[in-house]
């Protein structure tokens, strides 16, 4: 074999390994979150740290090192494949040799720690039993930047380690023309549609959800052969390539709550089976290209599709069969409103479309002012409120339903809020773009028929993996600069024409 293709082989089968390693210890998060017995947090704490310690040594094995040299060198060997492989494997490979072992354990020990002081506090809704467990969060954060010699700017760190590439600039400057647009637009909206309304859906039962829900993420493409749903305090998705692990959470006269959780982190699954993971597993080829692409997958299936009428011309039909009490009173029309209903909530998972971007300006804001040492931990809840009232016209009246009620800071994953808005924009400027492409795709959509698109996002996206960075994905696929405006436009079209005429 050609030595810089041995060279090559050699580096995928050890990236490989790296991600099987990885894979194992999402397990265990996930187990932590679904199965973990009470008294269990302290072993599985160590458990987790153990194996970081071996990721990181399997990561930063000198070996990996002089592959990557060997390959830097080959000129015009490298294939565009081999380019894009080398270049991520030599970012990880960087990261992994800058960080100490210790750090790395104790790191992987505090998330897990930080998990449950996070469920307790929430709980007890009690922001001074977390706030220690956020500052010393916030202090392995800057340490972690320090050691990867961006001390000057820890957060573009963590932007950038979320989404290659991005920066608290760049951020900045697509979320106020954003805001700039859609504070008038929801503020019209959200007055226009009055004030919230009980779901007029009551006593589903979780039985009942469950076959629903699970009907629904399978018939968009989740394939449950390689995959399962399960149930956690705060939804979410991890795994990937033939195991992939969701959750979602159930409430009895709230049933469009789980509905909609359980499709987004199914978008979050599609995604990863969706990605060419049977040769490139490990590699950048075989990785979703950064969080704000991952979410824009997420919330493309959630919103722009399961809250379309096409959507629900065909699944209202298997909705009332599972319902036949509860929802015969319920109009189509009225069902329709319900799942697009628009009201200001504190809860950034319950918020609808209108407001939910304005929830992800607020938390970029916070931590922008928490890195940059512009507001303590301690006056964090304060910040919160204030920032509430001043977005989106709302009293926070406990930290559970402020600062309490995300999970992420909990484990360190900061820098990670931006992702979701960013997603969002890439989810409206993708879905034009299908639609240009098809323009009957809400036809597909009442026959039951996600197919196409469905294909589409896997020729378009998933197949390309970590190809290109979010920015040039984009770009690639729209043929535009990613930009706050197609997600204006499609907020205005789908609400404005159900509130203001």
């Amino acid at each position: 074999m050609h030595p810089t293709k041995s060279a090559f082989e050699e580096l995928v089968v050890h990236l490989r390994r790296v991600q099987t390693l990885e894979s194992a210890a999402d397990l265990l998060g996930w187990d932590e979150q679904v199965n973990l017995p009470e008294l269990g947090a302290a072993q599985r704490g160590e458990q987790l740290a153990a194996l970081a310690e071996v990721i990181h040594g399997v990561s930063s094995a000198p070996r990996t090192g002089e592959l990557i040299a060997v390959l830097s060198g080959a000129g015009a060997e490298q294939t565009d494949d081999m380019r894009a492989v080398l270049a991520q494997a030599r970012r990880d490979y960087e990261r992994a040799t800058r960080l100490p072992v210790h750090f790395v354990r104790e790191k992987a020990t505090q998330a897990s720690h930080g998990y449950h002081a996070w469920a307790a506090a929430r709980a007890a809704g009690d922001f001074g039993k977390y706030a220690p467990v956020l500052e010393k969060n916030i202090d392995l954060a800057r340490r972690e930047a320090a050691y990867l010699g961006r001390s000057d700017a820890p957060y573009d760190h963590f932007l950038d380690y979320n989404d290659p590439g991005m920066t608290a600039s760049a951020v900045s400057r697509l979320f106020t023309e954003l805001k700039r647009d859609l504070l008038p637009l929801m503020r019209s909206i959200v007055a226009a549609a009055g004030p919230a309304q009980p779901s007029p859906l009551k006593g589903l039962t979780e039985e009942a959800q469950k076959s629903f829900l699970s009907d629904v993420t399978a018939r968009i493409g989740f394939d449950y052969r390689r995959g399962r749903i399960d149930v956690s305090l705060h939804p979410f998705c991890s795994g990937s390539g033939d195991d992939v692990r969701m959750t979602t959470r159930f409430k009895k006269d709230e049933p469009l709550d789980a509905l909609f959780s359980a499709i987004h982190e199914a978008g979050h699954g599609i995604y990863e089976q969706g990605l060419p993971a049977s040769r490139w597993r490990g590699t950048a080829l075989g990785m979703h290209a950064g969080m704000a692409v991952h979410e824009s997958q997420s919330r493309l299936w959630e919103n722009q599709v399961a809250r379309s009428r096409g959507f629900w011309r065909f699944f209202e039909p298997r909705l009332r069969a599972l319902f036949p009490g509860g929802a015969a009173e319920v109009g189509s029309e009225d069902l329709y409103r319900a799942i697009n209903a628009v009201a200001a909530t504190p809860i950034r998972v319950e918020s609808d479309e209108v407001t939910y971007n304005l929830h992800i300006i607020l938390r970029f804001e916070l931590e922008q002012r928490l890195f940059s040492g512009d507001l303590a931990v301690g006056g964090l809840p304060a910040a919160w409120r204030e920032l509430a009232r001043e977005l989106l016209g709302l009293e926070i009246s406990s930290d559970r339903e402020g600062v309490l009620q995300d999970v992420h800071w909990s484990g360190g994953a900061f820098g990670y809020f931006p992702s979701y808005c960013l997603g969002n924009m890439i989810a409206s400027q993708l879905w034009y773009r299908a639609l240009s492409q098809r323009p009957a795709l809400e036809e597909d959509f009442a026959r039951g028929d996600f197919s196409w698109l469905l294909q589409w996002l896997r020729e378009n996206v998933h197949a390309q993996g970590r190809r290109w960075d979010a920015l040039t994905l984009v770009k690639r696929v729209t043929g535009e600069d990613l930009s706050p405006q197609p997600l204006v436009r499609y907020l205005r079209e789908r609400y404005g024409s159900l509130y203001l005429g």
